[in-house]
């Protein structure tokens, strides 16, 4: 008698082979049997004719470090068939923090991953000072999935170097030996790596670079070997420069990381764009990847499965966000009543005729979406296709040219209209060819850059992994697809392999029974949507999915027709070494 039996799928396994019709027998959270017909009972069985049956999904890139400690169902991913998530990422997150510094590290949080921080405030419940007592916290709440951490680094160096860590002093042999000791202790209590940022993008409220930045080779050797000492885990690394202006910059950093991975034994995972400043770049960074792995590195490129930038619209961030009027209405009226001013004339001719504010300073992400003209070419508004691979006819620059109005007439109203556009300001530039495409079946590439559960105001990446089924292997019309097979396996055992997830990724015998049976002809995205449901009323944008017939984790299941079952079988996972 088994718990549970998937009878009769298409099932896609997560190792590449091809796709076949069978059953999947579950017991006690185990898979136990695969094949074309497994003979015995179940308690329970799920007829899954005409479904596909995939492995849950590993997502290696969120920021869920302070949700976590607050929400048990932690969406937007769970909604999209992913079973497993890491947070920590960036090297931005909670601990370690010296009581009394927490407000330190909101803030931190809340400038890197936009992440609002009264939402934090309120709902981050502390409860440790170290890292391992941070897990210790996570291993005392049930989720609806699975959670693993990385080790930030900006926290651990704030707690260990105080100011000087803040303002990025070099580390002393001291600093780094005391920071390798809670490297160690993060990496036995399970961690599944270590994480740091050098992006020049990232930057605290104050406008600060986060701490870490500009660390050198014996720092990040120094805790990368501390993390190989006490057992093994992934290095992840947010390179400097990589939107792509500085391409000199750009291959030096992955010629540190190389140095750093030799020296260590290592794997480094570090992220890849294809950006609008070099968009032929991303070639040669793999090229050089694979030079420096094939002289002793381990280097693992990891990409995203869209284009990129921001979601633009009233509830996130816009081009007309600093006209006086708007900025007086946004301040003083609720998110209802704001949309409501917007349909009247005369308020829409105010906002039409003013001219930016200052810049905030408090406010860096309106930088993002400044108004002027350049950027209208990559503005598209997400219309009932949700198409993240528009011509640029669709752009506000194209509508605008085809209709004879002003571009700032044709962003109004599709804000006013209450749509959201996406802001395409990476990985698009259709001159190139199909560099997504490309990067994400080269067979050296790991699928991340969902960043669920941050920029909750401008992105909902989350829904990543449905995109790249329905869009990659089902739908794409403007060039070539992706086999079905590949697309489960670089989303499933190909990232869980990265962060030494072997328990899961693939349906095979022994495997954790993490699963989804998926209605692949009716898979479909909705449209993005804001909802204030964050703690403290905060906003953040989620985007649904239809098609999931049922997710399950560790042999329960956690998700059916679309629905929470309110099932909490998901834990804390701690990487055994």
């Amino acid at each position: 008698m088994y718990d549970l039996k998937i009878c009769g799928g298409t099932v896609v396994d997560g190792t590449g082979a091809p796709r076949f019709v069978g059953d999947v027998a579950v017991t006690d959270g185990r898979i136990v049997a695969v094949g074309e017909s497994v003979d015995g009972e179940a308690r329970e069985v799920i007829d899954a004719t005409g479904l596909i049956v995939t492995p849950g999904f590993v997502d290696i890139h969120t920021h869920y470090d302070g949700q976590a400690t607050w929400d048990p169902t932690l969406d937007p991913s769970a909604s999209h068939g992913v079973t497993t998530v890491v947070a920590g990422n960036c090297g931005v997150g909670f601990a370690p923090v010296h009581p009394g510094d927490e407000t330190r590290l909101v803030e931190l949080m809340e400038g890197v991953e936009d992440i609002p921080g009264t939402a934090l405030h309120e709902g981050i419940q502390w409860e440790w000072e170290t890292f391992p007592e941070y897990m210790d916290a996570l291993a005392r709440r049930e989720f609806g999935l699975d959670v693993a951490v990385f080790l930030p680094h900006a926290p651990l160096r704030l707690y260990v170097m105080g100011e000087r860590g803040e303002r990025n002093e070099d580390a002393t042999a001291d600093d780094i030996a005391a920071m390798a000791e809670h490297v160690r202790a993060a990496i036995e209590a399970g961690a599944v790596g270590f994480s740091t940022s050098r992006s020049l993008n990232h930057k605290t409220l104050d406008g600060e670079l986060v701490p870490g930045t500009f660390a050198g080779f014996d720092e990040l050797a120094g805790l990368v070997q501390a993390m190989m000492d006490a057992g093994g885990g992934l290095f992840e690394v947010v390179p400097t420069g990589e939107t792509g202006a500085d391409a000199d910059q750009i291959l030096g950093e992955i010629k540190l990381m190389a140095e750093v991975s030799r020296a260590t034994g290592a794997e480094v995972t570090l992220l890849l764009i294809q950006a609008l400043g070099a968009p032929d770049l991303w070639r040669e960074q793999l090229a050089a990847i694979a030079q420096e792995n094939g002289a002793g590195a381990k280097l693992i490129p990891q990409v995203a499965a869209r284009a990129g930038g921001m979601l633009l619209g009233v509830a996130s961030y816009h081009g007309l966000m600093r006209r006086p009027t708007y900025r007086r209405l946004e301040d003083s009226l609720t998110h209802d009543e704001l949309m409501a001013a917007l349909q009247e004339p005369a308020v829409k001719a105010a906002i039409l005729a003013e001219t930016d504010l200052p810049a905030d300073p408090h406010r860096q992400f309106e930088a993002l979406c400044d108004s002027t003209p350049f950027m209208f070419d990559r503005m598209f508004p997400l219309d009932a296709a949700l198409d993240y691979e528009p011509t640029e006819e669709c752009s506000v620059a194209g509508i605008a040219a085809a209709t004879g109005r002003d571009p700032y007439e044709v962003l109004y109203d599709e804000l006013a209209a209450g749509h959201f556009l996406l802001g395409a300001f990476t990985n698009y530039a259709q001159a190139s060819g199909e560099p997504l495409r490309e990067m994400i079946t080269h067979p050296d590439t790991v699928m991340g850059l969902s960043d669920g559960g941050a920029h909750v105001k401008m992105i909902c990446d989350a829904s990543a992994p449905t995109y790249l089924l329905t869009h990659w292997a089902r739908d794409r019309s403007r060039g070539e697809r992706i086999p079905l097979e590949v697309v489960v396996q670089k989303q499933a055992a190909g990232t869980a392999a990265a962060v030494g997830l072997t328990d899961r990724g693939t349906i095979e015998v022994g495997k954790r029974a993490d699963l989804n049976v998926i209605d692949f002809d009716r898979l479909a995205l909705g449209a993005p949507r804001s909802v204030p449901d964050l703690p403290a009323g905060g906003r953040r944008i989620l985007q649904d999915a239809t098609g999931y017939v049922a997710t399950i984790v560790d042999g329960v299941v956690v998700r059916r027709a679309d629905a929470d079952t309110g099932a909490r079988p998901g834990r804390l996972v701690r990487v055994a070494r």
